[in-house]
């Protein structure tokens, strides 16, 4: 299905709706939040080049693997952190996810490794049968809001969120700070693949509390992403709704010029 290398040269999935929103050129702060091995930060890395990108992932192994691969491909404005963001500063169990298919090809791609939580598996056991969650470990967790408090950080430009079931637990952890976030991408679901995983409508309503605008949904039967953009940040969403929507890169770069973007 996949190997490493051609996964890189494959485009960020919603990169026409960012380059949109952002300047390639633009210093952004972007927070990737579950970052496995690293490979969607290098991604980031070099579609903006002068931005710096906060990545975080929890898992040790996992973190070693994306040193290295970040330190291979040169993403010199990726920033790594062996975290779990969550609702506060402390120690959490971690669920760790290993297997692979009997079909899959021999590459260097991980199949296993990219279903681990900090909430034990409940419907992803019948899903995806192949995936094992044999093991768990200790975790050091902290917010958002004290993360970006210790490090000096303003306002954050872009998050891609993808932490098995503990989304809410990351949005709930900005605090007051989730006014400082003008983008948001993230995985929800429809079903608890995890034990009391927050589903979509609960995204949806903490969301929309919070002062975001769903910008795209690329969601399944099962599960998928969502882009949320702060009506704050961007108060003609409606119409950027619309040409993300569509699905049409002329659209889109016809309604951002008129909107006066970028």
């Amino acid at each position: 299905m996949f190997d490493r290398e051609a996964y890189l040269k494959q485009p960020i999935a919603i990169e026409k709706e960012l380059k949109a929103l952002f300047n390639t050129t633009d210093a952004l702060t972007i927070f990737e939040i579950g970052a496995c091995e690293g490979e969607d930060s290098i991604k980031y890395a070099r579609l903006f080049t002068n931005a710096k990108i906060y990545a975080f992932e929890p898992l040790p192994q996992n973190v070693a693997m994306a040193q290295n691969n970040i330190l291979d491909h040169n993403a010199q404005n990726v920033v790594l952190y062996n975290k779990a963001l969550s609702l506060s500063e402390g120690r959490a169990e971690f669920y760790i996810s290993d297997g692979r298919p009997e079909t899959a090809p021999e590459s260097d791609w991980d199949y296993g490794n990219k279903s681990s939580s900090l909430l034990p598996p409940d419907k992803h056991v019948e899903m995806a049968p192949f995936i094992k969650f044999n093991r768990k470990i200790e975790v050091e967790t902290i917010s958002l809001e004290t993360f970006c408090r210790e490090h000096g950080i303003a306002s954050i430009d872009y998050i891609h969120m993808d932490v098995q079931g503990a989304e809410l637990m990351v949005l709930q952890g900005a605090g007051k700070f989730i006014s400082q976030i003008k983008v948001i991408w993230l995985e929800v679901a429809k079903i608890a693949l995890y034990k009391n995983q927050p589903l979509v409508n609960d995204i949806t309503r903490f969301m929309a509390d919070n002062n975001f605008v769903l910008a795209k949904n690329c969601l399944d039967d099962v599960q998928g992403d969502q882009l949320y953009i702060s009506k704050a940040f961007f108060p003609q969403y409606k119409q950027l709704q619309k040409a993300f929507n569509a699905n049409e890169p002329s659209l889109v770069k016809k309604i951002i010029k008129k909107l006066g973007f970028n």
